[in-house]
């Protein structure tokens, strides 16, 4: 069973992540957006750390409610409300249960993956974060490892397509052949979230 503490660890596992990537997330989105995907991440999982550590949540869902309020909050441009929303609605479909099952977090990733979908406007194929998430969250009722190896691949495959939403959309044909970074840095999110498992001693 997952509690609060391992969405903490998620969290903050997300941020360090994101801390030692956000160079090279900006440099990707230098490319093919605002050149500013990694400080923008940076900024807002900072506050998240710091907002859990203030006053730590006891339920898994109050944990991602409250991190997406703070990306919401401090992170500019789409991202902000994207990553916001994914993490408020993931927890929010968590309820107020003490402890979920990794099913209860696949099943509720999916309604926050798809809450992005609607947000955005965006589905697979448009080279956007949800080439990571979808196959991230449907790889997740398997295991974390197949999570994480689904969003890394999803990653990947962003680097041939031509970008059909977003900012990176306006370039047309010359989107192709850049790794999208919203892609990649929800790869990170996921890939973390196997690594809390791994500290937790594959707690299930």
């Amino acid at each position: 069973m997952l509690d609060a503490d391992f969405f903490r660890r998620w969290m903050t596992t997300t941020a360090a992540a994101v801390d030692r990537e956000a160079a090279h997330l900006t440099e990707l989105d230098s490319a093919i957006g605002d050149a500013d995907h990694g400080s923008n991440l940076q900024r807002g999982f900072t506050a998240v750390v710091a907002a859990l550590e203030k006053e730590p949540p006891q339920t898994p869902g109050a944990v991602l409610m409250l991190a997406g309020r703070q990306l919401i909050s401090t992170v500019g441009g789409a991202s902000g409300p994207l990553y916001g929303t994914l993490l408020r609605r993931t927890g929010k479909a968590l309820g107020d249960a003490p402890t979920v099952t990794v099913g209860d977090l696949a099943q509720a990733l999916g309604t926050g993956v798809a809450a992005v979908a609607q947000l955005g406007g965006a589905q697979a194929g448009d080279k956007t974060m949800l080439d990571a998430l979808l196959p991230a969250a449907e790889a997740l009722g398997t295991s974390f490892e197949a999570a994480r190896d689904a969003a890394q691949a999803g990653a990947l495959a962003t680097v041939p397509l031509q970008a059909r939403k977003g900012r990176a959309s306006y370039l047309g044909e010359r989107s192709i052949g850049h790794q999208d970074p919203g892609a990649t840095s929800s790869a990170l999110l996921i890939t973390a979230l196997a690594e809390s498992d791994g500290a937790a001693g594959g707690a299930a």
